[in-house]
């Protein structure tokens, strides 16, 4: 290719960049995405400096108590799914609550599970597209605007962390697009985290006086979660698969 052709064609990054800039702008047939999320501000890169991470403390996570997932819910647009009241399992959940009981002592904790934010994400690796990407900081998101639908990436999570959506959406937020015929998961509340906010998650559970999640930069050695990582024993889940989760559990 001599300069003149490369100069003259737009940077697929570039083109992507604009393309999603629009707001209420057809993807494909039947999608609809009214508004996008603009991860940061143009005059400051996201970078490996940082690794977002998220500590949960399942000691201090009551059983039966959803406020993470219905703070969740309310942020992202979907608390009014009529699902999630007759049809909970069909109903748009990016984090939900799972109940572990071991068969020995009996012991029962109450989990919440969502996506795991990997340093080496499999739903990444299996995407034909590019749709599924992490960014340098370590949060893993979904393109809706160049996603097919393929669900590669959801039999490749193990954690089970991400859903299709059916049917047609309305009443979306702007800062977190959906679309009929794209996946989607846990973006860690990405247009909060930009903005030096808590998840929705993790707000709830501090202002319920639980405190059972603790996030912030892994990287910070004066960071709370750092300082804690150092002083408690957690684990992450599915060790064995080595994908490195940024989401580690106390009290497993």
């Amino acid at each position: 290719m001599n300069e003149e052709t490369s100069q003259s064609q737009p940077d697929r990054r570039d083109f992507l960049k604009t393309t999603a800039a629009i707001a209420g702008m057809t993807v494909a047939p039947g999608i609809l995405l009214y508004g996008v999320t603009q991860a940061k501000p143009n005059d400051e890169a996201v970078t490996s400096e940082k690794r977002w991470g998220l500590l949960i403390d399942t000691t201090k996570c009551a059983e039966g108590c959803n406020d993470c997932v219905n703070a969740c819910a309310t942020e992202h647009g979907f608390i009014d799914d009529p699902n999630r009241e007759n049809f909970p399992k069909q109903a748009a959940q990016w984090i939900r609550k799972v109940e572990l009981r071991d068969k020995q002592t009996g012991k029962e904790t109450s989990l919440p599970l969502l996506c795991q934010h990997c340093e080496h994400p499999p739903c990444v690796d299996v995407c034909p597209t590019g749709a599924s990407f992490k960014r340098a900081d370590g949060i893993v998101l979904v393109d809706k605007h160049i996603c097919i639908g393929c669900r590669y990436c959801m039999m490749a999570c193990p954690y089970k962390a991400r859903s299709f959506i059916h049917e047609s959406l309305e009443n979306q937020k702007p800062y977190s697009p959906r679309g009929k015929g794209t996946v989607e998961s846990c973006t860690f509340c990405v247009h909060r985290v930009d903005s030096d906010q808590q998840p929705a998650c993790v707000e709830a559970c501090s202002e319920a006086d639980h405190k059972a999640m603790l996030f912030g930069d892994m990287n910070d050695s004066n960071s709370e979660i750092h300082l804690k990582l150092k002083e408690i024993s957690s684990r992450v889940l599915r060790p064995d698969l080595r994908l490195n989760p940024g989401v580690h559990y106390q009290g497993l």
